[in-house]
């Protein structure tokens, strides 16, 4: 018996420290948690030198070393010299390679070398069939080429801006590949515009006992023969449409269905922020690094009036069913007027139900543009690429503020939590009371106008600032 590593091998809250306490936790593991812990085990078992290298080699993509194992126990046959072709040989000589260097590793690039090695390994070998409980060599399935790829996120607007990030990471790595997304119809036509996807099926969410509806739905997604899923909803509801394809083989999937084949692997995913869970998820499929989002929709021409002067983006608007995350709209009419002074013209922007609170604020600042309910999303992102600076509530609309790259501050009371979902840009401040109305207009007017005029904000520094209160 060998010394297995375990979680504790790798630095609290790095990939792999999460990916094997996953499995730890797991009675059936990921198939690259058993491979990588074979690896280990060799590696402890012949000297971790040159030859030991050779033998994990060997076991990867020549003839198993391992006979058999169970638990920390593993039965050995002598290695095959030669066994191993040059060309998977050298890929598997790669992931035991990064393996070794990732141990005790901070950098999370590291951690991802691990990832993407396996994903070459996996164009060499079956690795279903290496993690065996008595490992084979078998070829790899053939893949189509170009592969086809699916991508789903349905709602809500915030969620959607935040998976653009994500979305280009993968536009990069499948670069020859077709990638169709999976959505909703809000946010059908602007996901075209992005240019990140090669086409858009519309989910229609049927109901519980919609059974139309499902089939309908199983229909299309069984009518694209996806080579590969990547789960950007995560939900229990995006996770069922696993079940949707079957019988049949199975698409590779990123996400958290039960038994995917690239399983988001840590225990406390869901305390994260959201960006932070995304690009660990695709990090996991040896998809790295993930950038922030952006709007890399082409900009329309701004409103009459706008084209020659700097403006300011108000989002005083939120979902009606959080109305504690709305900063008071007489507030909002105060700031107008003190922006206007300081030579800004203020924008309301919100969705069609939100004219009242518009009214409020241009009864206090005359001189606003009211847009609320006249922008579609391309519009709204080609404003806050344009604009000096955005204010807004923890609302969609600035998360799309904050993907266009200029300096934005967001209000948070205690109905949410800036750590989890904060707009995350060019240059963010957060601007937090348990109740927003105790958030005096002179502290929201200080902490934006230094934003704005700070040399990191201009440069599009990358990072969340936290004002001070």
């Amino acid at each position: 018996m060998t010394r297995d590593k375990t979680a504790r091998d790798f630095p609290a809250g790095t990939p792999l420290n999460r990916f094997l306490a996953w499995n730890e936790a797991r009675f059936q593991r990921d198939r690259r948690d058993v491979i990588a812990r074979d690896i280990y085990r060799l590696l402890d078992r012949f000297g971790n030198g040159k030859a030991a290298v050779e033998i994990c080699v060997a076991h990867l993509v020549g003839a198993p070393v391992i006979a058999w194992r169970w638990r920390r126990w593993m039965g050995l046959r002598p290695a095959r010299k030669g066994a191993a072709p040059p060309g998977p040989a050298a890929v598997a000589r790669h992931l035991v390679r990064t393996l070794r260097k990732a141990l005790g590793a901070v950098d999370p690039a590291a951690h991802a070398a691990v990832f993407q090695a396996f994903e070459a390994l996996e164009g060499k070998v079956d690795l279903d069939q290496l993690a065996r409980l008595s490992p084979r060599i078998r070829p790899p399935r053939p893949l189509a080429s170009p592969r086809r790829i699916l991508v789903i996120k349905l709602s809500a607007l915030g969620d959607f801006i935040q998976a653009l990030g994500p979305a280009a990471a993968l536009r990069r790595h499948h670069a020859g590949d077709r990638i169709t997304l999976l959505t909703t119809a809000p946010y059908a036509e602007f996901a075209r515009q992005t240019g990140y996807f090669d086409a858009v099926m519309i989910d229609r969410r049927p109901r519980l006992f919609d059974l139309t509806g499902w089939l309908g739905l199983r229909r299309m997604l069984r009518a694209g023969r996806f080579d590969r899923i990547y789960d950007l909803q995560t939900s229990d509801r995006s996770s069922f449409y696993a079940w949707l394809l079957r019988p049949g083989p199975a698409p590779q999937w990123s996400g958290i269905a039960r038994g995917c084949s690239h399983p988001h692997a840590d225990l406390d995913r869901d305390a994260g922020h959201t960006i932070d869970k995304q690009a660990e998820q695709l990090l996991m499929a040896g998809i790295f690094p993930v950038p922030l989002p952006s709007c890399p929709v082409p900009v329309q021409a701004l409103p009459a009036g706008l084209g020659s002067r700097d403006f300011v983006l108000l989002i005083p608007g939120s979902s009606p069913r959080h109305p504690a995350k709305r900063w008071p709209a007489a507030h909002y009419g105060a700031l107008a007027a003190r922006l206007h002074e300081a030579g800004y013209v203020p924008v309301v922007l919100g969705a069609p139900g939100e004219q009242a609170i518009a009214a409020t604020i241009l009864a206090a600042c005359p001189q606003a543009v009211d847009l609320v309910g006249k922008t579609d999303l391309a519009a709204l992102a080609g404003l806050a690429r344009q604009a000096a600076f955005t204010i807004g509530n923890d609302t969609g609309v600035t998360h799309i503020a904050a993907a266009g790259g200029h300096p934005v501050v967001v209000l948070f009371s205690d109905a949410s939590e800036p750590a989890r979902c904060a707009p995350r840009g060019g240059a963010v401040a957060v601007l937090s009371r348990p109740d927003l109305a105790d958030l005096p207009v002179e502290t929201v007017l200080a902490a934006s106008l230094a934003l704005a005029g700070s040399a990191t904000a201009r440069k599009g520094s990358a990072g969340v600032l936290r004002a001070g209160l």
